[in-house]
């Protein structure tokens, strides 16, 4: 018995590969599929199956492209209907591989289709339990995302996934071991913990919704304080649900270098999306005027889903050599329209002597000498309200970065305000100083470190009230 857990920290998503006597399964995987196909290239095994938990909202699965690849059915538990041929399991149906057997276990509440699949060993004893977005570690998946499709509310969703965990999942051996789909920064539920794996035994000792004393508690527990979803989880959830164009399609649309000169003109196409995704500090220094920065480097994938439209086409300025990366990452989350990159990136840029456009960052100490002496300073705070209401300096505005698409609020500054942007380490101030660039307004300064090195200052008035721009 082989077990693999393939994790993707910036989408906080893991995959999964099983293998026995040369057939492997593989569950839940992401959209581009080498690392499945090699992986089973080196150990000289067949994919035999292809497992989905459910129709993900937060990526896009590689289930349409690895069953053309290897000709492996794709299953889903049941109720699943989609636009693609599908194998729909019976509830304990089992499917085997080798020596191994995948139980399947249908536990709605996630969604009406959300399934876990339980291996037994090649001794017939249950080992682990694959749970998809129904158990987490320390939580369980939000039972918000499907009701507007299906008719259906989010308490009648989360009364279904506790009949689920306490008929299906609660029953099971404590040293079962859960494999959920999802890690720590997961959108997909409030809280999880830190590791990505844990045991039923150690989840009935410290997940707050499998130790709730009644239905009617577990129900409250689960649907009090479920934060706003991603922009992006409906279209994801429907690009998985009615299929999408292959990768390769994709790759080879997306891969094709502009000149200076070519990328000047496309530039003037109705909004055209130009996305940077280099380090921020690359960005700071220099860009091409009009782009938004997402770097690489952080959770990448996600504000781009968050933040930027699916409709429009989009043209990169990377890193040399990073160009297929941003494209692939991009395509995680449902981006198929990229047209192409800027040949030899910002470099090239400015060779050509185009005018580049800069985001002067500062050290928190001199945000704090300014405080005093400008009557114009304001501090822009684009974490999260939940981070902003823990501490925050003193006048501070409020926006987060996922409302940023709400030009409204950005709109709301004026001309001769001095913006100081921060977060709280410096990723998503990079992200928000470009799009409050975008719109037109130039008069800000991004603060190096964020909220972790301006509480370093003895001079910073840090208070616990909440002020949000309207």
């Amino acid at each position: 018995m082989f077990i693999k857990q393939l994790y993707t920290g910036c989408l906080s998503e893991a995959a999964y590969y099983i293998e026995s006597n040369g057939q492997a399964a593989v569950i839940d995987p992401l959209r581009d599929i080498d690392v499945y196909l090699q992986l089973a290239s080196e150990r000289n095994a067949a994919i035999k199956y292809i497992f989905e938990t459910h129709f993900h909202a937060d990526f896009v699965s590689g289930h349409i492209d690895l069953a053309k690849a290897t000709g492996a059915p794709i299953v889903y538990g049941p109720d699943t209907k989609a636009n693609f041929p599908v194998q729909v399991a019976a509830d304990n149906e089992e499917f085997k591989i080798g020596a191994l057997t995948i139980k399947v276990l249908h536990t709605p509440g996630h969604t009406l289709e959300s399934t876990c699949y339980l291996l037994k060993d090649e001794n017939g004893k249950d080992y682990c339990v694959f749970t998809g977005d129904t158990l987490f570690v320390g939580d369980v998946g939000r039972p918000d995302l499907a009701q507007k499709a299906e008719q259906i509310t989010t308490s009648d969703l989360a009364g279904m996934m506790y009949d689920s965990i306490h008929s299906k999942l609660f029953p099971l051996a404590d040293d079962v071991i859960v494999y959920p789909a999802h890690g720590p920064g997961s959108s997909c539920g409030k809280n999880l913990g830190p590791n990505t794996h844990s045991t039923i035994g150690e989840e009935k000792q410290s997940n707050y919704a499998m130790k709730a004393a009644t239905k009617l508690d577990f129900i409250q527990q689960v649907t009090d304080g479920i934060p706003p979803p991603p922009h992006y989880f409906p279209v994801n959830a429907r690009i998985n649900k009615e299929g999408y164009d292959a990768l390769d399609e994709v790759l080879e649309k997306g891969l094709k270098a502009f000149s200076v000169v070519e990328f000047k003109n496309k530039m003037k196409q109705d909004g055209m999306i130009l996305l940077d995704t280099r380090h921020a500090t690359e960005f700071t220094r220099g860009f091409v005027p009009g782009s938004v920065f997402i770097g690489l480097e952080g959770r990448f994938a996600e504000w781009a889903g968050s933040l930027l439209s699916f409709e429009t086409p989009m043209m990169l300025i990377t890193e040399a050599g990073k160009e297929k990366e941003s494209i692939i990452r991009l395509a995680r989350v449902g981006f198929d329209k990229v047209v192409g990159y800027l040949e030899g990136g910002c470099e090239a840029w400015k060779a050509a002597g185009e005018p580049i456009d800069m985001i002067i960052d500062v050290e928190a100490d001199e945000l704090m000498m300014d405080i005093p002496h400008d009557e114009n300073l304001v501090v822009v705070d684009v974490r999260k309200e939940t981070e902003f209401t823990d501490g925050h300096l003193k006048n501070a505005v409020n926006i987060p970065l996922n409302e940023m698409t709400d030009v409204v609020n950005i709109a709301n500054f004026e001309e001769k305000q001095n913006l100081y942007v921060h977060c709280a380490g410096g990723y998503r101030s990079v992200i928000a100083s470009s799009l409050i660039k975008k719109q037109g307004l130039h008069n800000l300064r991004n603060v190096l470190g964020g909220w972790k090195k301006i509480i370093e200052q003895e001079k910073a008035e840090i208070v616990k009230e909440k002020k949000v721009l309207n």
